[in-house]
């Protein structure tokens, strides 16, 4: 594995990270809409990500997982797309709300603040990581420069 192809892995990471991260605040904004303009409460996003495949088309490299199948692993995370969570509305029972359907029962949007913030921190640490890692790589590359000149 070289160095920019590491650079490149943890590349992928950060803009898949930022882009989980951009879902869950967009989440979290909208814990309260009731409409939507198709109709109902607004549906939790979720991000689906999946391992790229190297150059190559196949797993290797440091950081393949002996248990990767032809065609997967070490060429980054690629972004597959944004989901709709089917998980069911949150209910309030409240008759005096103008979106209260007959029965006065309020549909919420199937989102948990608390799980989305969990969420949150986890793609803050794994973007932490993905730094760290282009960090070390560029150390790594500069201190084999020296050891070069040497």
């Amino acid at each position: 594995m070289g160095f920019y192809t590491s650079i490149q892995i943890s590349a992928s990471g950060l803009s898949a990270e930022r882009l989980a991260m951009d879902v869950i605040a967009n989440n979290i904004a909208n814990v309260n809409t009731t409409r939507t303009p198709q109709g109902g409460p607004f549906r939790r996003q979720l991000v689906v990500f999946a391992s790229k495949p190297n150059e190559a088309g196949k797993a290797g490299g440091m950081f393949a997982s002996p248990f990767a199948k032809q065609g997967e692993g070490s060429g980054g995370v690629e972004v597959l797309g944004i989901v709709q969570d089917p998980s069911p509305d949150r209910l309030v029972f409240d008759p005096s709300n103008p979106a209260a359907d007959a029965r006065g029962y309020v549909h919420y949007p199937n989102i948990q603040v608390v799980k989305e913030m969990v969420d949150m921190m986890a793609a803050s640490r794994a973007y932490q990581a993905d730094v760290a890692a282009i960090h070390d790589a560029s150390t790594m590359s500069s201190k084999t420069l020296q050891i070069l000149q040497a």
